[in-house]
């Protein structure tokens, strides 16, 4: 047992609204983009992107909109996670599914849009690509100052800090020669930041690109964050806290590291681990690493990543129903979707089949015997779905795991009872051989 505090959950900057309102100014933010997104997901046209011209006219007439609002709707639609494309086809996300009955999708789903600001607002073309990704780097600084101002800040003191910060990274991105160099000439002047013109450029893009969203208002010269702007800069920060705090110090090891750290590590301190894990990664990377992790040999590791998959909830539905077909992760991807849609974890045991059930029995025998004691394996017999010894063997044996005969060597080394070893082994010989 550990006796590690845990955190304090933490609460949001005093007069936020509660998560059922801010969830409310996020659906009318996105009313238009969940509209287009049902009409080409499920609409009169179902599975067809309003991008085609025939398309974005249909979408126009039944939406009864402009074709410029369809367009910037579904590019908003697409950001926001609320339509998947596969080739030429429109799917609804997960986030669209749950639109009406779920905040948390449509916080999240905001947060997406809100973070690709600089796709739903352009920089002008003839901006440097360099000076627009200064830009976009300052701009949390910028919003930092503006959540903790908490109210209207005036445009020059704006302009100043991201000034100051694209001074910074234009600096840093001059590179000192290296290696032996020519005697030096006539002094040429220092590289310098970008004219106080551009900054300016730069800071009126930014500040449309935001309000664009629904991040910021804009006043005669100043500019106040919105209550879901507010919130959603208090989430940043609060993720750089979270990921500052790494339990075990796992947060910059791959997923597989990260999980072995884990291993030995009771659930809530583990959970938390993930979390800090998870926080300093983008999700979609961080699902498909963990993913990987779960389709190599370690079965420890199969079982933790699942675990971590947990935590990560929602978003990391849609790729887990995309390994169901996996034999080797299926078993997993039910329990954490049955659990994900609401089955108590004793009872999400029941969305197995009974071969469903005895791999993963077999699985959870391979991670005992390469990380656990003998005791526990032996312990471990009592957890099949089978009454019985000879017909766990059986179907063991019918199950095809490729770890089976290490599993039951593994098993009949450490059992106590010899005529119940001798029968293990006779049935890894069988297995081993191909016998019946």
């Amino acid at each position: 047992m550990t006796t590690r505090r845990t955190r304090p959950a933490p609460r949001p900057p005093e007069g936020t609204p509660p998560r059922s309102e801010l969830a409310r100014q996020a659906r009318t933010a996105l009313a238009d983009a969940v509209r287009i997104a049902r009409w080409a997901a499920d609409g009169a046209s179902p599975g067809t992107p309003p991008l085609a011209a025939q398309a974005l006219e249909r979408a126009a007439t039944a939406l009864e909109l402009s074709p410029a609002q369809v367009r910037s709707g579904w590019d908003r639609a697409r950001l926001a996670g609320l339509v998947e494309l596969h080739g030429d086809t429109a799917r609804p996300g997960w986030r669209l599914r749950a639109w009406d009955r779920d905040d948390s999708a449509v916080l999240r789903g905001w947060v997406a849009l809100f973070d690709a600001w600089s796709l739903v607002h352009p920089a002008p073309r003839d901006i440097e690509s360099t000076a627009v990704a200064e830009a976009v780097e300052a701009v949390p600084q910028v919003l930092s100052l503006l959540q903790l101002s908490a109210g209207p800040v005036t445009v020059p003191a704006l302009l100043d800090l991201l000034g100051q910060r694209v001074a910074e990274l234009h600096e840093e991105r001059c590179e000192v020669p290296y290696g032996p160099q020519p005697l030096p000439g006539p002094a040429e002047p220092a590289p310098t930041a970008h004219p106080e013109a551009l900054v300016a450029l730069l800071l009126d893009w930014a500040l449309e690109g935001l309000a664009a969203v629904g991040a910021l208002t804009l006043g005669s010269g100043h500019a106040t964050l919105t209550p879901l702007g507010n919130w959603a800069v208090w989430v940043k920060l609060e993720q750089i806290c979270v990921a500052a705090q790494s339990p075990a110090g796992n947060i910059e090891q791959s997923a597989a590291d990260m999980l072995l750290g884990c291993a030995r590590l009771t659930p809530g301190p583990a959970r938390a681990e993930y979390r800090a894990w998870l926080a300093a990664r983008p999700v979609g990377s961080a699902v498909a690493e963990l993913l990987g992790v779960a389709r190599g040999e370690d079965a420890l590791l199969r079982g933790l990543a699942f675990e971590a998959l947990r935590v990560v909830g929602a978003p990391a539905e849609p790729v887990v129903r995309s390994v169901v077909s996996d034999p080797s992760l299926r078993p997993y991807a039910l329990l954490w979707l049955a659990e994900y849609d609401g089955a108590d974890p004793e009872d999400a045991q029941e969305v197995l089949s009974r071969e469903e059930a005895t791999w993963l029995w077999v699985d959870t025998a391979a991670a005992v015997a390469d990380h656990g004691e003998t005791g526990l394996l032996v312990r471990h017999l009592d957890s099949a779905v089978q009454g019985t010894v000879p017909a766990l063997l059986d179907e063991v044996r019918a199950v095809g795991h490729p770890r089976t005969v290490q599993v039951l060597v593994a098993l009949a080394a450490a059992h106590p009872d010899p005529a119940l070893a001798k029968a293990v082994r006779k049935a890894a010989f069988q297995v081993h051989t191909g016998g019946a």
